[in-house]
Parts: structure tokens; C-alpha cells; sequence
């Protein structure tokens, strides 16, 4: 340990006899860690992100939506038909409940984009027909008042709990609550207010982004009784219509286990009777796992991308050290002649490559850390998560590095002839 220290000692006495030349070699390294820690930083925090986006969804469920066809697609002789019906209906529902024995809660929703008004003030918002467990599936929290209620949808009561936003614009001096706001031509009383909610992104081309906001939640049955199961589209000086009974029917199931077995029954239950292809089936759970999928990709190619730097670093380490040869031959000959070992030469010059690999790993750590911090202070959208995992395996491979590298020139030192070495100008 002591001959250790002591090449330590004269590893850093070396090393500061030419501080420009040493730190110009330490910076090689220090932007390559820096770069390691920062890309795997900035890729951790973009799989988290999507990730929990995911999870959101819920990973044991299993979503059934209605899909809007193609005018092509429900044309008769080439015109379009007069009313397009399409997507989920009542049967449909009642078909996967009492053929998926797996399934644990379902939760049907039906949308429309209506204005919500009250006196004067009004908004473009979601109603959203729906039951009482909602509120669960979407983590919805309720600031004033309370959510519907199953009593609420089996008495058709014309209730209302009002997003935040929705809130905010129709009641801006006043409490929301036991007052009255308008859908279409029928009254609603509000009965609760939820926390605002940040909108939940679109996720490829399965799911659309959602703003839950600006919404109203009204009893299914309430919705399906005033406003019925057609909507009326002006277009072009022209009436057509629209018959849609469910927008979307959420399952879920007891474990993550049964999510893959349950997957077929409800598409069996679904797909045939929709031969118009006008219902999609999504799986939060592969889309989590193709997240985590992508997720290692990317890190992997990003770390790749970051450990360049790192090579680099290290070409100019040997480069250095194979000057720094040559300009100590004289020296390396007295040692020899005084009784030192190649072992000891080696350890010398290796000594002095860790040393400054492992000064330079430092230092690129504390960059590394510190450069996703200030990347998220002016991008807040951008997420970035610096992981031990990281960080230990930048400046493992910073030292590693430098003994790789340092090999080569110290094996040289050490293979040098006394005599010749004595005898260098």
C-alpha cells in the first residue's frame, strides 16, 4: 500500500509539472462522462414520461373503442349515407360482460362535443356520460362536492360534476356548487368540481390526447335519454347524421396475467359483429412493454453515441503518455539502474493514467449531473432522470479506460534497456 501511495504521489507531481498538457488530456474524458450521464439522463426521463403515460391507462386494462369510418365505407351507389352509424352499442357491452368471465369492472363512456353554458358565459367543452367509477379509472381528484353516483344513473337524474377549467369559466366569482348549468336544452345541477388535471399526451396512433378540463360528467343514462344516440352534422348546406351508442368501454381485470388470455375473448366477443372495422382494441400493457422495449433501445444507442467521447478521451490519454515516455527515458534508465523493476515502471505509468482518468471521471460526473438539471430548468417539458446506474458505469468506464490505454506506454517504459535509456539526450 505504502509503494502505492508513494506512486501516487510522484504520479501527481509528474502530472502537475506540465498542468496545460494535463488538463488538456483530463477534458477528454471529462466531456465524455459528462456526455454518457447526460444522454442516458435525457432517455430514462423520456421512457419514465411515456411510461406513465401508459400506466395511466392501466396496465390490467383492456380498452374497447369506436372508431369513425370512412364515408367510403358506409356509401350506398357511390353517395354517402345519410346517417352514419358506427362503433360500440349497448349490445356490444352487454355481450363482453356475460362471455369475458375474467373481466373484474367495466366502464362505459359516451362523448360529445357540446357548448356548456350558464347565463351568459359559456364553453366548448366534453360531455362525458359515464357511471360512478370514472373518477377511479382516470385519477380524477374531486376538489368540492362529489363524483356520480350509481344511485345517480339508475334514477336518471340530471347531475352534473364540472373539470376545473369548465369551473373556473362558467363560475368565476362564484361557487359552482347546487348551481345550474345548461346542455343542450335541459338543466343540470352540479354536484362536484375536480382538481385540475394535466392532459394526457396522444400516444402513437392508438389513443388520441385527451384534455379532461374542460369536461362535464353526467350519468350515462341521463345522457342517453337527452341527447339519444344520433348527432346532427350541417355540411355544406347539407343535414347528415351520426348514430354512435358507446364511445369507449374500459376493462379491467383482476391481474396482469390474465390480460393476455383475456385479449382474444373480447375480440372475439367485438371483431364480428363490426365487419366495417369500426372498433379498435388496445392493451395498455403492450404498449407498456413495447415502451420499455424502445426504452432500452434507445438508451443503448445513446450511450453508444456518448462512449465515443469517452474513446476519444482515451486515444488522447495514450497519446500523451507516450510522450510523456519519451520525455522521461533518462529517468526510467536511472530507476532501472538503481534497482527498480519493470513491475515497478509499469505501475508508475499506470498509476499516472488512472489518475487522470479518475480526475476527469470526477469531474465529467458532477457536469453529467448538473447538465440535465439545467436542461430541464429551460425545457420543463423535457424530462430527464440521472440514475446511480449511470453514473457508476461512466466513471467505471472512465478508469477502465485509462488502464486500457495506459497499458500500451507503460509496457514500453517498462520494456526499455537501462543502459540506452541512460545514454538518451
Amino acid at each position: 500500500m505504502g509503494r502505492i501511495l508513494r506512486g501516487i504521489r510522484l504520479g501527481l507531481k509528474s502530472l502537475l509539472l506540465h498542468k496545460l498538457r494535463s488538463g488538456l488530456t483530463v477534458l477528454g474524458i471529462v466531456f465524455g462522462v459528462a456526455a454518457v450521464i447526460s444522454m442516458l439522463a435525457i432517455g430514462e426521463g423520456s421512457s419514465r414520461d411515456a411510461q406513465k403515460r401508459f400506466e395511466q391507462l392501466g396496465a390490467t386494462n383492456i380498452i374497447v373503442r369506436s372508431v369513425k369510418p370512412t364515408d367510403e365505407s358506409q356509401s350506398t351507389g357511390g353517395r354517402p349515407a345519410r346517417i352514419l352509424a358506427y362503433g360500440l352499442k349497448f349490445a356490444d357491452f352487454d355481450r363482453i360482460m356475460a362471455t369475458v368471465p375474467t373481466i373484474k369492472k367495466a366502464l362505459p363512456i359516451r362523448e360529445l362535443r357540446k357548448q356548456i353554458r350558464h347565463l351568459n358565459l359559456e364553453i366548448d367543452g366534453r360531455v362525458v356520460g359515464t357511471t360512478s367509477d370514472y373518477d377511479k379509472f382516470n385519477h380524477l381528484e374531486i376538489e368540492r362536492g362529489r363524483f356520480l353516483t350509481e344511485s345517480d344513473n339508475a334514477r336518471y337524474e340530471n347531475v352534473a360534476v364540472l373539470a376545473a377549467e369548465t369551473a373556473k369559466t362558467l363560475f368565476p366569482y362564484e361557487d359552482p356548487l347546487h348551481q345550474t348549468v345548461k346542455l343542450g336544452a335541459d338543466y343540470y345541477k352540479v354536484v362536484g368540481v375536480t382538481r385540475e388535471r394535466a392532459s394526457t399526451a396522444g400516444i402513437g396512433g392508438s389513443l388520441a390526447a385527451q384534455e379532461f378540463n374542460k369536461d362535464v360528467y353526467i350519468p350515462l343514462n341521463t345522457c342517453k335519454l337527452r341527447f339519444g344516440e344520433r348527432i346532427m352534422n350541417s355540411r355544406a348546406g347539407s343535414m347528415e347524421f351520426e348514430e354512435t351508442q358507446l364511445s369507449q368501454v374500459t376493462l379491467q381485470v383482476g391481474a396482469l396475467t390474465e390480460v393476455g388470455p383475456t385479449h382474444p375473448i373480447v375480440e372475439a366477443a367485438v371483431k364480428p359483429y363490426h365487419p366495417k372495422k369500426d372498433v379498435d382494441i388496445i392493451v395498455p400493457l403492450d404498449l407498456l412493454n413495447e415502451a420499455k422495449r424502445t426504452a432500452r433501445q434507445f438508451s443503448i444507442i445513446l450511450g453508444t453515441i456518448a462512449s465515443i467521447s469517452l474513446l476519444v478521451g482515451g486515444i488522447g490519454i495514450m497519446n500523451i503518455m507516450l510522450a510523456t515516455v519519451t520525455e522521461r527515458t533518462r529517468e526510467i534508465g536511472i530507476r532501472r539502474a538503481l534497482g527498480a523493476k519493470r513491475r515497478d515502471i509499469t505501475q508508475q505509468f499506470l498509476i499516472e493514467t488512472v489518475v487522470l482518468s479518475g480526475v476527469g471521471g470526477l469531474l465529467g460526473v458532477t457536469l453529467g449531473i448538473s447538465i440535465p438539471q439545467l436542461i430541464v430548468y429551460f425545457i420543463p417539458e423535457q424530462k430527464a432522470v440521472v440514475t446511480g446506474f449511470s453514473v457508476l458505469l461512466s466513471f467505471g468506464i472512465s478508469v477502465a479506460i485509462g488502464i486500457l490505454f495506459g497499458l500500451y506506454p507503460a509496457q514500453r517504459a517498462a520494456m526499455m534497456d537501462p543502459i540506452d535509456a541512460l545514454r538518451h539526450e
